[in-house]
């Protein structure tokens, strides 16, 4: 099935662009307008590799709220299926950015990987499913644990604001992963992974590795 993304008129993208460190007004008004979706795709990329250069010794609390405003603010919410023409599929950090477009999933997918590579150790961060309980509906956020057994905090693009787990009262987690397994929300203890999980979650590990979006020695 071709994939097709929503169209934006013109006057629009350049909006974006003009407002994009990596073009002038002058050269973003000289664009024909079948060139502005590509264009806007080069300046996502280059804004999040510029994002994760930059992070240096910036302080773990400076980069999730660098990491969980740009992501929000670069994707635009669509399903899956919009997305890619399937029914679930979990994209990498660089697929989801070159499109602007992704569920709540690759909003924290984006997040985790990214945050990852700018040296937060993945022991600290889970991809955290929930119950959103407002839109009656499974959610996907990113969790960060500043320390062993501490309450986490919640990046969310529901939420623009990071807050701690105990002020998302919105929010009934279920379970959360990440490289080291699966967790259940009654059992912070960490639980197998069933094999057709695991496999997903590798099979997303190695894409990420292989177009760049994860680091290729992982860091724990």
């Amino acid at each position: 099935m071709p994939i097709r993304a929503p169209r934006f008129a013109p006057h629009k993208l350049r909006c974006l662009l003009a407002g994009c460190w990596l073009f002038s007004p002058a050269l973003v008004a000289e664009l024909p307008g079948a060139a502005l979706p590509q264009a806007l795709s080069d300046a996502r990329m280059a804004s999040w590799q510029n994002l994760l250069d930059t992070a240096g010794n910036d302080a773990e609390s400076a980069k999730l709220q660098r990491v969980n405003r740009f992501i929000n603010r670069s994707i635009t919410f669509v399903d899956d299926q919009q997305a890619w023409g399937a029914e679930d599929y979990w994209a990498t950090p660089a697929q989801t950015l070159n499109r602007g477009l992704g569920d709540c999933e690759d909003f924290a997918i984006a997040k985790y990987f990214s945050l990852v590579r700018m040296g937060v150790p993945s022991e600290k961060l889970r991809l955290t499913f929930v119950k959103a309980l407002k839109q009656n509906q499974a959610h996907m956020v990113l969790t960060y644990y500043p320390s062993p057994g501490a309450q986490p905090l919640i990046l969310d693009n529901l939420d623009p604001q990071i807050r701690p787990a105990s002020e998302r009262s919105d929010l009934l987690p279920v379970y959360s992963f990440n490289d080291l397994g699966v967790f259940l929300a009654k059992a912070p203890q960490r639980v197998s992974q069933p094999p057709q999980f695991l496999a997903r979650w590798s099979e997303l590990t190695e894409r990420a590795m292989a177009d760049g979006s994860a680091p290729t020695a992982p860091r724990g």
